[in-house]
Parts: structure tokens; C-alpha cells; sequence
């Protein structure tokens, strides 16, 4: 088998040249508030930058073409020497001690998984925090899709790349040109990460804060400024209220905000996952709030008069439910010690996950819909046999091929969470620990349940069980196949 490693290596050197760029950003962010690491992010960003410069010329004779293996090794290579050069800041800083530590934070930006292992995140500098927001921020809409964007400058066809990084069962293109839908995801993004900002800065944040947390709320992140994450803005609604606007935005595929942007409204009210998705939203959060209300003991938590125990009750029900379907993982309260109910609805929650098409992690709304379809079609092809009913999505017949990778992917995400429970468990967590890391890490979800809920970090994990996390974060925001498959052997035979 030849496989063009040219290519690879080339466009290798390109992503280390925009991870070195944001490395210079975040240099100009440091220098801004004089916080002291403003040499560290520039040898970082320098370091990074003349990696990939070298890998550009040496490279630089090669073949245009990219195929399917290629497509999958560059974007498998891509997202992991992302990571290990995003390293660079907080090792070079010493922000971080270990680099089983630094790998974890690193990975859990780049995944906008949200997971974090500091402590005291207000202790940072403001140039490695901005620096772990853009890690969220380029990691959420993903880098190959930015890449592909300007992808016409190298002369690289891009759909191999876009199919290898975007593997759902909706890849929709806003236009037939690949390099052209990329750029209108990315213009889309950067829109609603300026608009959040505005809106987060007016409603009384600081603009750092503003910033930092439309960028981790756009990717569908988690990693906020505040060791209380949103739970620091507790006292103004309108934060939260906005966040929570901006997390159902996230989770909503993109190429319905491309539509919105037109003003087809039409053609996003038939969409057939966004209902079922608004739906869940409203769905659980009366659940959540009925639960407390309730629950005597919870209500009593509460205090003011019935009106603001009700809108409080309400704001924190509908921000976990968002922040827990859309696998953001901002956090508000501790919803693991609401009570035995509301901590199962939330664990089984972590394996919804947005829309299609959208910065949510998870397993995606649009395929339990279908697969829900695919049983109910069974039972009606039992009692006839001889009928041809289609399995239908937006009016639209669903082809067997489809329907058998959403129930493949279903198989392999329902073992891959087993088998990450089942190691966790080696490294000794307990079943709590140990199942609800495996969920959060594969289905990139930040907050867990045990001993690692929303109010605790991930430090004391111990150091393999890191590791292991950050390989199911890497696997789940590839969607499984695009990581499994280099590691068959079928995809090194000459077949």
C-alpha cells in the first residue's frame, strides 16, 4: 500500500503554523494585563511555528491528491500533534505541573471535552487562560474544517478531510465546493463567538470573562475563567439566561443558523431533529423542576419569596439539562446531590448529545431518532412481512447504509463506553467514578459523576486513568471511526 506521506507531513506543518499563531495571540493577551508569561507563549508559538515551517519545505514536492487513508491519517495525526504541541504554554509556563496533567488539560480543550484538572483556575495568567479557551474554541467547530477553509491557497482537494473529521450521519454542505461550506462554518462560528461576547459584556461580565467563556460556549466546552464556572454569576441571571441561549445555539446544527442568517425560517421549523431536540430541552427541565419543587428537602435549599424560588428552581434546572444535553458542562449547581432520580436522569443524559452538524458531543440526536424509527419499523414489518415501508427522516427515505452505520456506531459507542468503564475500574474507581467518567470523556460531556461531579476536577485521577480518559475524549469527538479504524488491519492492506 502506498500512502502519500508527503501529504501528510505537509499538511502536518500547516496545522503546527495555526497552533503556533494562536500561540502569538495568546502572547498579545499575556503582554495586555503584564501577567508574566509573555516570552513563554512567544517561544511556545515560535517553537511550533518553525516545527511546522520545517515540515512545510521539506515536504513541499508533493502530490495534490489526498484519498481515504490518507484523509483518516491526517486528520488522526492532526488533532493529535494539535494536542501535543498545545502542551507547549503550560509546560514552557510550568502553569501546570506533570505532563500527564498538561496532556489531559490540553486534550480536554482540543475535544472540548471541559474536563479540568486545576484547582484554582483564577490563579492562572490571563495569557494560558485565554490560551486554554482558544484550545476549546479551535477544537469545537475542529481545525481541519478551518484548515479546509483556506485549503485553496495550498492547492488541496479537502472532501476526504471534511468526511474523515465530520463522520455523523449528516454531513450537509451549505454549497457544493467543500472549501466554501467550510468557510461559512467558520464565519458562522466567529459570529456567534463575537455576538456572545457583546451580549455576556453588556449583561455585566468583564470583557476577558466575555471572551473567554463565548469561546468555550461556542465549542460546547466547558472551561470557564471562575473556579465556579457559571455558578460565580450566580447572582445575575441575565448571564446565565444568555449562556444557556447560546448552548442550545451550539448544539443545533449549523447549517440551520446558515439558514437562520438568511431568514428561511421555513426550512428550519421543518426540521425534524431540532423539534425532537427543543423538545428533550423542555422535556427534562420541567422533569428536573417538578422534582425539586417536589422534593422538600431540595425546595428548602431556596430562599426569597415564592417567585424567586421558582425562577432560581427553573434557571438551574434548564442550565444543567443545556449544559448536560449540548455537553458543554458549565455548571451552576451540584446536580449530583439533588437527589438518586435527578443523578440517573443526569448520567443518562450525557449519552443524548446535540444535533448533527453542531459542536455537541455525545451521541447525537438525530441517530436515536433514527434508530428509535428502525425499531417501530420492525415491528410493522413483522405484521407485514411483505410491505415496503421506508424508513423516513424530513420526508426523506433513509438509505439501509445509513441505517446500518448509525446501528453499528451505536454498537461500538455502547462497548466503548463498557470497556472505558471496565479500565477505569482497573485503575481503581469505584463503579460510580468509573462509569461516569467513561460516559463524560467518550461522549466529551467535562462534568461527571462520583468522585469527579461538577464541583470536583479531575486531578486526583490517577495518573494511567488520565491517559485513558484523554484517549475516549479523542475518540468520541471523532466519532469512533475515524480513530478505530487506523488501528485494523484492513486499513493497512493493499486491499
Amino acid at each position: 500500500m502506498n500512502i502519500n506521506l508527503k501529504i501528510i507531513f505537509y499538511f502536518l506543518g500547516f496545522l503546527l503554523i495555526i497552533n503556533g499563531a494562536f500561540m502569538f495571540l495568546s502572547s498579545l493577551v499575556s503582554y495586555y494585563y503584564n501577567d508574566g508569561v509573555t516570552n513563554d507563549l512567544l517561544i511556545s508559538g515560535f517553537a511550533v511555528c518553525l516545527l511546522g515551517l520545517i515540515l512545510l519545505l521539506l515536504n513541499k514536492d508533493h502530490d495534490k491528491q489526498i484519498n481515504k487513508r490518507e484523509g483518516y491519517l491526517i486528520v488522526v495525526l492532526g488533532w493529535i500533534i494539535m494536542i501535543l504541541s498545545g502542551t507547549a504554554p503550560y509546560f514552557i509556563s510550568e502553569s501546570i505541573n506533570g505532563f500527564s496533567n498538561i496532556f489531559f488539560e490540553t486534550t480536554s480543550g482540543y475535544t472540548a471535552t471541559g474536563a479540568t484538572i486545576i484547582d484554582d483556575v483564577e490563579s492562572l495568567p490571563y495569557g494560558i487562560l485565554f490560551w486554554r479557551s482558544i484550545t476549546h474554541w479551535l477544537g469545537g467547530m475542529g481545525m481541519i474544517v478551518f484548515a479546509i477553509a483556506i485549503l485553496p491557497l495550498l492547492g488541496i482537494g479537502g472532501m476526504q478531510l471534511f468526511s474523515a473529521e465530520s463522520p455523523g450521519p449528516n454531513t450537509d454542505k451549505l454549497h457544493p465546493r467543500i472549501t466554501d461550506t467550510a468557510k461559512r462554518l467558520w464565519l458562522i462560528y466567529v459570529s456567534f463567538t463575537f455576538i456572545e461576547t457583546i451580549f455576556l459584556k453588556l449583561a455585566g461580565m468583564s470583557f476577558f470573562d466575555a471572551i473567554n467563556h463565548s469561546m468555550s460556549n461556542i465549542a460546547s466546552g466547558g472551561f470557564s475563567t471562575k473556579n465556579a464556572s457559571i455558578g460565580h454569576w450566580n447572582t445575575n441571571p441575565l448571564i446565565q439566561y444568555i449562556i444557556v441561549f447560546f448552548m442550545i445555539i451550539a448544539g443545533t446544527n449549523f447549517v440551520l443558523s446558515y439558514f437562520a442568517f438568511k431568514l428561511d425560517f421555513k426550512r428550519i421549523f421543518k426540521d425534524e431533529e431540532l423539534r425532537i431536540y427543543l423538545f428533550f430541552i423542555l422535556f427534562f427541565t420541567a422533569f428536573v423542576a417538578v422534582t425539586i419543587f417536589l422534593n422538600p428537602d431540595l425546595f428548602s435549599q431556596y430562599s426569597g419569596n415564592n417567585l424567586s424560588r421558582v425562577e432560581e428552581i427553573f434557571r438551574n434546572s434548564v442550565f444543567q439539562v443545556v449544559s448536560i444535553i449540548t455537553t458543554t458542562g458549565f455548571v451552576t449547581a451540584d446536580y449530583t446531590a439533588w437527589s438518586p432520580l435527578l443523578l440517573l436522569l443526569f448520567f443518562g443524559l450525557m449519552f443524548l448529545g446535540g444535533s448533527a452538524g453542531s459542536t455537541s458531543g455525545g451521541f447525537k440526536i438525530m441517530r436515536h431518532i433514527l434508530i428509535i424509527k428502525n425499531g417501530i419499523l420492525q415491528f410493522k414489518k413483522i405484521l407485514h412481512p411483505h410491505a415496503i415501508i421506508p424508513l423516513r427522516y424530513n420526508s426523506s427515505s433513509v438509505s439501509n447504509e445509513i441505517t446500518y452505520n448509525i446501528l453499528g456506531f451505536f454498537i461500538v459507542y455502547i462497548l466503548s463506553f463498557i470497556v472505558g468503564a471496565m479500565v477505569f475500574g482497573i485503575f481503581g474507581l469505584d463503579f460510580e467514578s468509573a462509569i461516569g467518567i467513561s460516559a463524560s470523556s467518550l461522549g466529551n460531556v467535562g462534568p461527571s459523576i462520583g468522585s469527579f461531579g461538577p464541583m470536583n476536577t479531575f486531578y486526583d485521577l490517577p495518573i494511567l486513568a488520565k491517559w485513558w480518559s484523554s484517549f475516549l475524549m479523542l475518540l468520541g469527538r471523532l466519532e469512533l471511526f475515524t480513530v478505530l479504524i487506523v488501528f485494523t488491519p484492513y486499513f493497512w492492506s493493499n486491499r
